[in-house]
């Protein structure tokens, strides 16, 4: 017998909405290392310590790093992409905060030119998320231009640095990514669906969601700009161009690393090769 078209159209409905749930799953454990960390800061903002808040957080820190590697969430090679992130994320905090860009208005026995040292764990969030959902959705990339992505990331992550004293080139580099990233494509698994975005969307969108994140730190007085000192204000909107860019160079990075275990490139049309567990007949995770 034929279903009637009401019915085609809810199957398909639900058929899209179980995606979406899958999506959203997939996600949020790909966050898991973020969420750990901003679940430590909501703590710290209510609870009173008997050490100082930001060592707090960078015990915090460390702790979710250990854990999640002990419990095999994350592998060696991705604590030292975290590693990597943390340093690089304190260099740029380092010099941000000397150059008056942003403060951390509590107190803190580790820290470093007025910059605590769990501050680069913020970076490190998104090396982990990288890492996370490169493996959980299967990732693989199409039409990559490795060197030119490679040298604009590098004068992406420079022109936070020298837009202090030279020109702002960061709209010249986001329009030169536009550019070299024409015809990248990101291809990634839900299920047995295999689905496609352009790689510069996909930017954007990690972008927002940085911006987003961005809001909730300085909320909870992690750190603090300028015009949030008296009152706090949403982050300007203006912050979310630089995330993007900022993505770039963590992305790049984290190509490099795939590249090198050959599970980066790929062609438009394959098939999933990881599947979720309750997946009838998938291979684990």
């Amino acid at each position: 017998m034929t279903a009637s078209p009401q019915t085609r159209v809810r199957a398909r409905v639900g058929e899209e909405l179980r995606l979406v749930w899958r999506f959203v799953v997939t996600q949020l454990q790909s966050l898991v290392f973020a969420i750990l960390l901003f679940a430590a800061m909501a703590f710290t903002d209510v609870v009173v310590l008997p050490i100082a808040r930001y060592d707090a957080l960078l015990i915090a820190g460390l702790a979710i790093t250990v854990g999640l590697w002990w419990s095999g969430y994350e592998t060696a090679r991705e604590v030292g992409v975290i590693a990597a992130f943390h340093l690089l994320g304190l260099g740029l905090e380092i010099f941000k905060v000397a150059q008056g860009s942003w403060t951390y208005p509590d107190a803190g026995v580790t820290m470093i030119a007025g910059v605590p040292l769990y501050s680069g764990f913020m970076y490190a969030a998104v090396g982990s998320y990288l890492c996370q959902a490169w493996r959980r959705f299967d990732l693989r990339i199409t039409g990559y231009r490795s060197v030119p992505m490679a040298i604009l990331a590098v004068a992406a992550y420079l022109n936070f640095f020298t837009h202090h004293w030279i020109w702002d080139l960061r709209w010249a580099t986001a329009a030169a990514f536009l550019a070299a990233m024409w015809g990248t494509s990101v291809h990634y698994s839900i299920g047995d669906r295999r689905l496609r975005m352009p790689l510069a969307i996909a930017f954007v969108l990690i972008g927002f969601f940085l911006w987003g994140a961005e809001n909730m730190g300085t909320f909870l007085g992690a750190w603090q700009y300028p015009d949030q000192a008296d009152l706090w204000q949403a982050v300007h909107m203006g912050k979310l161009g630089s995330w993007a860019l900022l993505v770039t160079l963590s992305f790049v990075i984290i190509a490099t690393l795939k590249q090198y275990e050959g599970t980066f490139y790929g062609h438009p049309g394959d098939g999933p090769t990881v599947r979720q567990r309750d997946d009838p007949g998938g291979a684990d995770s």
